[in-house]
């Protein structure tokens, strides 16, 4: 019997600090992708109902918007967890990563695939907490074994950079075709 359980326990809740707020959001979300559906969907006269374009993305909005609407209405009802704030610090201060992800794309054009990477990868180490020489040596490697492999072995056309554009054009070409 102990491998029976019975309903309320299959379906209970376990609470997280930050519950509501991500209710809140996913309520937020759902409503707002949902308002959008007429102009972002198309409606074809004459078609059958489940092959209309509009129909799938509207019935997944709306069991998301409805699914999150109990979550909201759950987690306002449950007992409140110290320790909500702290959590929604956590989601924010994990943004920071993308952040230095969307930098490091934005430099490329500019600096070219191999600056940007070594960049990013001793910026990222140093941001870790990675201080050491032999580290920010382990990752300027890294970075180059990664543009090395990508360009010449993988043959990825990846972006040069205005950088490149002012080198000499022995080292210009060099930088070009392997760097």
């Amino acid at each position: 019997m102990s491998r029976v359980q019975t309903l309320q326990s299959l379906f209970k809740r376990y609470r997280r600090p930050g519950d509501i707020v991500f209710a809140w959001i996913a309520l937020i979300v759902s409503l707002g992708l949902l308002s959008q559906v007429v102009d972002q969907t198309a409606w074809r006269s004459g078609g059958k109902l489940f092959a209309q374009p509009r129909f799938w993305p509207a019935v997944s909005l709306g069991g998301m918007a409805f699914f999150a609407a109990f979550h909201l209405l759950g987690s306002a009802l449950s007992e409140r967890i110290p320790g909500r704030w702290r959590e929604v610090w956590r989601w924010i201060a994990s943004l920071e990563y993308a952040g230095w992800f969307i930098a490091y794309a934005a430099l490329v054009p500019y600096a070219g695939y191999l600056p940007a990477t070594v960049l990013f990868a001793v910026g990222l180490c140093l941001r870790v907490g990675y201080r050491r020489v032999s580290a920010l040596l382990a990752a300027v490697l890294c970075a180059v074994v990664i543009v090395v492999l990508f360009k010449t072995l993988l043959g990825v056309n990846l972006p040069s950079g205005q950088l490149y554009e002012m080198l000499p054009e022995g080292l210009r070409r060099i930088m070009l075709t392997y760097f």
